[in-house]
């Protein structure tokens, strides 16, 4: 088992890296522009970051209006990425569903917007 994880191996350095922080979901708006269904989405990373935008292939599981006040993991690292007319700030998370679909992770407790996943 040990022999299997070996090539995919990271160092903690690696891991520290990738900065993955919480925020909340403050505006969600439709994305009829983005060639797979998606909606753009507005977080708010507390006073020190903000708010940053993100598109997310998650319409199949989320309507827009129940995503407003929910925290949400993303990644804050990575360069701005242009998605059709939208630009997205931010790699929001999640996992896929038995058919591939996005599951949004969050934390089972409400903590302060901004924290960084350890």
């Amino acid at each position: 088992m040990a022999d299997e994880a070996a090539p995919h191996a990271i160092s903690f350095d690696d891991f520290q890296r990738v900065e993955i922080r919480v925020g909340t979901i403050v505006d969600v708006q439709p994305f009829p522009e983005a060639r797979k269904p998606s909606l753009k989405i507005w977080i708010n990373f507390g006073p020190d970051i903000g708010v940053r935008k993100s598109s997310a292939q998650i319409t199949v599981h989320y309507e827009a209006e129940s995503l407003k006040g929910r925290q949400v993991a993303a990644v804050m690292n990575f360069p701005p990425r242009q998605i059709g007319p939208f630009m997205s700030e931010v790699l929001t998370l999640g996992f896929p569903d038995e058919n591939g679909e996005v599951v949004l992770i969050r934390p089972d407790l409400e903590v302060p917007d901004g924290g960084r996943l350890f």
